[in-house]
């Protein structure tokens, strides 16, 4: 039974990762993000693009340095440096058991103290039928909350909540700056109330705990 549009909402992210204290060892000191984001020891084979972009957007562009900052001193490594663009200001790292981070801001200029205060915390997923898989999200209980024909979508999600988008595969690529290739696992689960199952592209969703 699929739930309504306000029940719909993402508990935390799941990393697969080859070692779990590691991994929480280099979460903390980069992004520090509690309990949105968990870990599980997996050895799954995968190569490449795994297929999605985990993006935090912040205030202001104080706020990017810094959590660009302490994840590359943590182990990441720099896919696109930190820089101005007309959409903003950002930067692409990949953390140190392959998942790919975004820290961006929609501000070119910063309006207040630094903070490390993340605003939205939110899986990019790239998928092959943005416009598919969007109805598929739809038929399970999401709303959408923007829509850009067959190029991106962003779901509604309550506002403490991890917060969902879909991006074109090779765009969304093209964004971390990476190629868009890869195989194997994603070495990722999404947690929340409107699971469990698989989506279109292979996503897996499991039931809060």
């Amino acid at each position: 039974m699929n739930l309504t549009t306000d029940q719909a909402a993402i508990d935390s992210v799941v990393l697969e990762v080859p070692d779990p204290g590691a991994a929480e060892a280099f979460y903390a000191a980069a992004f520090g993000l509690g309990g949105k984001l968990r870990f599980r020891a997996s050895d799954a084979p995968t190569s490449g693009f795994r297929g999605y972009v985990l993006s935090l957007v912040v205030s202001q562009p104080s706020t990017v340095d810094s959590l660009v900052g302490t994840a590359v001193d943590a182990g990441a490594t720099t896919l696109k440096p930190v820089k101005e663009s007309f959409w903003g200001y950002g930067g692409v790292v990949q953390a140190p058991d392959g998942a790919l981070w975004k820290v961006a801001t929609s501000s070119k200029k910063d309006t207040g103290p630094a903070t490390r205060e993340v605003d939205d915390f939110v899986v990019l997923l790239g998928v092959d039928d943005v416009k598919a898989t969007k109805q598929f999200y739809i038929d399970h209980g999401l709303a959408v909350a923007k829509s850009f024909g067959s190029k991106y979508v962003e779901f509604a999600t309550p506002a403490a909540s991890v917060k969902l988008a879909l991006y074109g595969r090779r765009a969304a690529a093209k964004d971390a700056g990476i190629a868009p290739e890869g195989t194997g696992s994603h070495r990722i689960a999404i947690r929340g109330n409107i699971g469990p199952f698989v989506d279109p592209d292979g996503f897996a969703w499991e039931a809060a705990v």
